[in-house]
């Protein structure tokens, strides 16, 4: 499988919230890819100095949750978003967040980092609103069920900035992402492009 080339920064981003990440290492990895504030949780264990900082930022700044594409890193991207439901999140696909066996943040080069912040997404909270996808556009766009079904809607989400996840999980995202049509059918010809070229 060919890893897609990304290509070269010319000027460091400037990010207006701050990023919430796990530790030393990944604040490092995020000031040369982008110019912001940042907040280490420190792992799960999030002390409550560090929530009165996290809560100071969301109240001026705004939030936006980078957090390891591991197990771990989950959870704590979990525990953070319930009590600040508003905060942006990014992700990294796990591809470009690889070196060694080890998964992280830290291990992102700076364009895969500046290219997850920019797809950060706010989280969209309208009980109202009627969802825009339901299962069948999932079945439809053979993202449910079937072979390469999994690859599929896992670059479709890479693309879109959304973090994988299996399909209840997509479409949940789908929908509180506020991700439109046009860019749902756009990132899924872009997702068959990729299979297409491997």
């Amino acid at each position: 499988m060919k890893r897609a080339k990304t290509p070269k920064m010319t000027e460091k981003l400037r990010i207006k919230e701050v990023v919430i990440v796990e530790g030393r290492d990944d604040t490092a990895a995020v000031k040369r890819a982008c110019e912001c504030g940042t907040i280490e949780t420190h792992g799960y264990g999030i002390s409550g100095k560090t929530w009165e900082k996290i809560a100071r930022a969301a109240g001026s700044c705004g939030l936006i949750v980078l957090t390891d594409p591991d197990h771990a890193g989950e959870n704590i991207r979990k525990r953070v978003m319930e009590r600040f439901p508003e905060a942006k999140q990014a992700y990294i696909p796990r591809t470009k967040a690889a070196k060694d066996g080890d998964i992280g943040v830290e291990n992102a080069a700076p364009e895969a980092i500046a290219e997850a912040l920019k797809k950060a997404h706010a989280t969209v909270v309208s009980s109202a609103d009627a969802p825009v996808f339901t299962m069948d556009d999932m079945l439809g766009a053979g993202l449910a069920f079937g072979e390469g079904c999994g690859e599929r809607r896992g670059k479709l989400c890479d693309i879109l900035g959304i973090g994988r996840g299996n399909v209840k999980a997509t479409l949940g995202k789908l929908n509180s992402f506020g991700i439109s049509r046009k860019e749902f059918d756009e990132a899924l010809r872009a997702a068959d492009d990729q299979i297409h070229q491997e």
